[in-house]
């Protein structure tokens, strides 16, 4: 394949490609992402090119217009029964091809699933979400049908990247009821894990409201700064102490309930006064803000090529598709001093991590820096495609494996999102635990972190500094806000970005004030799309000879929803989710490994 490579005469992944669609939100947004990646739409509508780009500066703005998905059509009169959507990728890549992705509402899951909330409801995202409300509630954007519709041009773009590497895959399907279940992955495990664990479900949990009516969320991962903010704000220590703990965990439980005093302190203080308490206190803190005016038209990831070869003699994984999962990697038999390759079962692989069929990233080596979700997420569906992982930790292991309730001797959290993955431990702080983490590069074909701005460029493990080692490698780093503060910003996490992006106000319930979801919405939707620009950045790889740079992060994550309509649900919404797990319904598309997690949410033939 390699010598019949169509070379880019533009640097957009999918230049000289055309997209159709027909459907509900998922095609739409299915189109909207393979237009804004340079696919040209199709039909009476005449969509038009995107402008997304490969250039130094970017994928361009206009990218993700408004365009909708109803002025393009498959040439068919209607959708059949029981899809979301269908997507058709046509062109010629030094090959016809055509990719066709069906969307599917209920999918492989037996249940009366046919539009957003009835998949909300059903799959356990009312539940989740609704556990600050004490009751299950509704998410006020349509998450699991714009995640469908990533989910989908992931697939899309992994034939794709099959189809240049010499594979026959044409087709896949996914559906809007597995989307959904990804989305509760973490807490689905939590549930079902067996341990005495007590799950809390207690309704509370921020934002404060200061004494002038301002509504904010804060940060911290660091419990002297916690105490330190609160007592400036002269909160009772003993206080402050009982609520840590829940503060902490909220990522994980999606529960924070928090002493009313606490919200009283609050309270008592202007907002200028407590922003000034959290400036000194080291805490990082956001007004909640409006939801967008207008629905923002950026494309969530900006590629850059990579300095590099201009031929594909040094791509990795430029040829057929391999038998097997690649060399043996540094450290897999003696490990170099300080970076210590991870002990055997370290990571024990599921039943689901060896496919009776070819996967599209079969014979890929993606190296995985990540921690919390987002990264460990985006390597996850990686595996998922088929991709060997290789996940880099701290020596000792990461600390979230201890994280009850457990799975075996894993957290079950953990294991909802690197399970199947192997394990590298190297110190980071040290020249042998840096060179070693260079070496399993020098053999990879993605590199993917989420570390904070800056560190990858204090560690020499940037993409200027990897790109010598490894020509036409994709370097992935999915942050937390982008470039919207600067090289100063606060903390990139889920519920700052919920709040700063206007998300908040679109996911509480009606006539409530915008409150952000302690269900980690940007999160896991941020680590979706870092992996679909990670599969665009491979497929511009194959078409360029160069690497490629993908930059993702929470925020771009958030701008990809859009409010949603609110009908009530036509299913009975799930109310506990080891129940879901033991609905015969949901068999095909759950499996077991210590606790009970989501199969891979796509089909390939």
């Amino acid at each position: 394949m390699t010598s019949t490579i169509a070379r880019l005469s533009t640097a957009a992944p999918l230049a000289g490609l055309a997209v159709t669609g027909n459907g509900a939100l998922p095609a739409e947004v299915g189109v909207r992402h393979l237009r804004a990646l340079g696919a040209v739409g199709l039909g009476a509508g005449g969509l038009g090119v995107g402008a997304a780009g490969l250039d130094a500066g970017g994928v361009g703005a206009g990218g993700l217009d408004a365009g909708g998905v109803g002025a393009v059509g498959l040439g068919v009169a209607a959708r059949p029964s029981g899809l979301a959507g269908l997507l058709r990728l046509t062109g010629d890549v030094g090959q016809p091809v055509a990719v066709e992705c069906s969307i599917a509402w209920a999918g492989p899951v037996r249940a009366p699933i046919t539009d957003e909330l009835s998949a909300q409801a059903a799959c356990g995202i009312m539940q989740v979400h609704g556990r600050r409300y004490g009751r299950p509630v509704a998410l006020g954007v349509d998450y699991a049908s714009t995640l469908a519709g990533v989910l989908g041009v992931q697939g899309m773009l992994a034939v794709l990247v099959a189809r240049l590497r010499g594979a026959d895959l044409r087709r896949v399907t996914t559906s809007v009821a597995q989307a959904a279940l990804l989305a509760v992955t973490q807490y689905l495990a939590a549930a079902t894990a067996g341990d005495d664990w007590p799950e809390p479900e207690q309704p509370g949990g921020p934002p404060f409201t200061s004494a002038d009516g301002v509504r904010f969320e804060l940060e911290t991962l660091d419990a002297g700064r916690w105490l330190r903010f609160w007592t400036l704000l002269a909160a009772e220590p003993r206080l402050v102490g009982q609520a840590w703990r829940s503060f902490q965990h909220r990522f994980a439980t999606a529960t924070c309930p928090l002493p009313h005093r606490l919200h009283r302190a609050a309270a008592n203080h202007r907002y200028a006064d407590v922003v000034a308490a959290a400036a000194t206190a080291g805490v990082s803190l956001l007004p909640l803000q409006p939801p967008p005016a207008t629905p923002c038209d950026r494309p969530p990831w900006r590629f850059t090529p990579l300095p590099g070869p201009g031929s594909d003699a040094a791509l990795p994984g430029s040829g057929a598709m391999p038998s097997g999962s690649g060399a043996a990697l540094p450290g897999s038999g003696a490990a170099p001093p300080g970076s210590g390759a991870a002990p055997p079962g370290r990571v024990a692989a599921s039943a689901a991590t060896a496919p009776a069929t070819r996967l599209p990233l079969d014979g890929l080596l993606v190296v995985e820096a990540g921690r919390r979700v987002q990264g460990p997420l985006a390597g996850h569906l990686l595996r998922l495609l088929g991709a060997r992982v290789v996940r880099v930790e701290p020596p000792g292991g990461d600390p979230m494996r201890g994280m009850p309730p457990m799975a075996g001797d894993c957290s079950a959290r953990f294991l909802a999102l690197n399970r199947g993955k192997e394990v590298f431990e190297a110190d980071l702080r040290s020249d042998g635990g840096r060179r070693a983490v260079r070496d399993i590069v020098a053999q990879a074909d993605v590199f993917l972190h989420n570390w904070a701005p800056g560190r990858a460029a204090e560690l020499a493990l940037d993409a200027g500094d990897l790109a010598p080692v490894r020509p036409g490698l994709v370097y992935a780093h999915a942050s937390g806000w982008g470039e919207e503060f600067g090289d100063r910003p606060p903390l990139g996490t889920d519920h700052l970005v919920q709040a700063h992006s206007g998300l908040a106000a679109m996911l509480a319930p009606p006539d409530s004030p915008a409150t952000p979801s302690l269900m980690t919405i940007t999160d896991l939707l941020g680590g979706a799309v870092c992996a679909q620009g990670v599969l665009a950045a491979l497929v511009a790889r194959h078409r360029t000879g160069r690497g490629q740079r993908v930059d993702t992060s929470l925020l771009s994550a958030a701008t990809v929803l859009r409010p949603g309509t609110r009908p009530g649900p036509t299913v009975r919404p799930c109310t506990d989710l080891s129940r879901l797990a033991a609905d015969p319904g949901f068999a095909a598309a759950l499996e077991r490994d210590g606790c009970t997690l989501p199969r891979a949410p796509w089909e390939f033939r």
